[in-house]
């Protein structure tokens, strides 16, 4: 039997439903037994410097001490309840939000949360290799902390499966511990989380890319009508952010080495920077370019049904809906989409209930450019003639209406010929990849220590010093 004030923290009530406790009861070992498989790889009797989850109170989110990650307390938590709170968008607009799921909308409903819930599992299997060429404690236990969290929005998903959708949910609920990244057979849903997570600045990119497109999902997710659903979302945004945050300044601190051993060396040319155990600039700007080409990808077809299905619902609104200045039924909106036409790309007006997703995508755009732009300011600040730049929306697109064109980073259509011939120009070739993993062919476990080609933190976790044991090996 499981304790369930002990080792599933929670503010569900989980002691008091026998249902859903036979339910977990089944589920929680075959979790425990996907962990072992596929979690991060010889992991198992490190203790690390973790933060757990107890409750949403300011001062129980965020538990610090060492923990073995098999024993991390994976916790349910909901944002508390508005008991005045309505749906804010669709034809429901103005209604009271639902607490159970309306009949009419339960397969539809379910594939959302399915869909949420696969990436989770997927990213901890991308990643579980990279403990073996850490470059230092610090980044370790970020990684690991990421992973374990990841963990914990898995069960947040399996949550809403168990509690509100009976045997489907529960069989979803194994489903999601079925499905492999990368899998030739049985792949993760969504293309990106497919795609393998080989070295750390690859890492740094998916946590700055992909799972800033987690937050937008999840904020998206969070206007739901469906209040457990909305409310469950809101809570797991606060460890998103520190995801994204790992993300941006591993990037940070990366430009950062560059650019001190490009002006201690007084070198510009991308094999003389290489030659000096760094990476290169225009490396890290076609890693740019692939991950945030495949992440777009991610908010799907730029029109969309289904998408309009959701919003017309109530199942999923937009990013920040209630601060919108509009109707929030779109009956008669248009929104501004991009296509390829004649040679050229286009803009036309498309009735913004199909529109839903490229709107999420430009507002993700938007914020992800900010990144980037920080990113400029630290090879600014050091004087050194380059700026990183996203690429046009098109470029390199397996989704929507840009799928089988060929589009330079500048917004150009290229013959298949012209693609091919400047593909390495502009995504990360075989040998870039062999060049990145071959600087992270070992760890850095002396606390304290960092690798050659990455800059240390400004500030260490939770006011801990950098040479702090954030990592225990026994």
């Amino acid at each position: 039997m499981i304790d369930y004030t002990e080792k599933i923290p929670n503010n569900v009530d989980l002691g008091r439903d026998r249902v859903l406790q036979r339910a977990l009861e089944h589920w929680q070992p075959a979790y425990l037994d996907w962990w072992y498989d596929m979690g991060p790889d010889e992991s198992k009797e490190l203790e690390v410097y973790l933060r757990t989850a107890i409750s949403v109170e300011p001062d129980g989110w965020a538990q610090f001490g060492y923990v073995k990650m098999p024993e991390y307390r994976w916790g349910i938590f909901l944002q508390p309840r508005d008991q005045n709170r309505q749906v804010n968008f669709g034809i429901h607009k103005g209604t009271p939000a639902w607490q159970e799921v309306p009949g009419e909308y339960r397969s539809t409903l379910r594939r959302v949360i399915v869909t949420q819930g696969d990436t989770e599992p997927a990213s901890v299997e991308q990643q579980r290799l990279l403990g073996g060429s850490c470059p230092s404690l610090y980044d370790l236990r970020n990684i690991f902390q990421v992973n374990v969290e990841e963990g914990r929005h898995l069960w947040a998903m399996v949550y809403l499966l168990h509690r509100y959708f009976g045997r489907d949910g529960r069989e979803e609920a194994e489903s999601l511990l079925e499905r492999r990244s990368g899998d030739a057979d049985n792949p993760r849903i969504l293309g990106a989380f497919n795609e393998p997570t080989p070295d750390w600045l690859a890492f740094y990119m998916f946590t700055f890319f992909t799972d800033r497109d987690g937050k937008f999902q999840l904020c998206a997710l969070a206007e739901s009508g469906f209040d457990p659903l909305a409310r469950t979302c809101r809570f797991m945004l606060t460890e998103e952010a520190h995801h994204m945050f790992v993300g941006e300044t591993g990037v940070a601190r990366i430009l950062q080495r560059t650019c001190e051993v490009m002006n201690e060396h007084k070198v510009e040319d991308p094999s003389d920077v290489r030659a000096l155990g760094v990476i290169d600039l225009q490396t890290i700007q076609r890693y740019l370019n692939f991950h945030f080409s495949v992440t777009i990808d991610l908010f799907g077809s730029d029109a969309s049904s289904n998408a309009a299905t959701y919003f017309t619902t109530g199942l999923k609104g937009r990013y920040e809906e209630t601060t919108i200045d509009d109707d929030h039924v779109l009956k008669d909106a248009e929104y501004p989409v991009s296509e390829v036409s004649g040679g050229k790309i286009v803009t036309r007006n498309i009735p913004a209930l199909t529109a839903i997703n490229e709107r999420l995508r430009d507002d993700y755009i938007h914020e992800i450019q900010a990144g980037v732009t920080r990113w400029n300011g630290i090879i600014e600040k050091n004087g050194i003639p380059f700026r990183l730049t996203l690429p046009h929306k098109g470029f390199h697109r397996a989704i929507g209406n840009f799928a089988g064109q060929h589009i330079s980073p500048e917004g150009d259509v290229l013959s298949e010929e012209s693609w091919n011939n400047r593909r390495d120009k502009w995504l990360p070739s075989a040998a870039d990849h062999a060049f990145v993993e071959s600087l992270m062919s070992g760890r850095v476990i002396e606390p304290g220590k960092f690798a050659n080609w990455i800059a240390p933190p400004i500030r260490g976790i939770n006011q801990q010093p950098l040479n702090f044991e954030y990592v225990r090996f026994n």
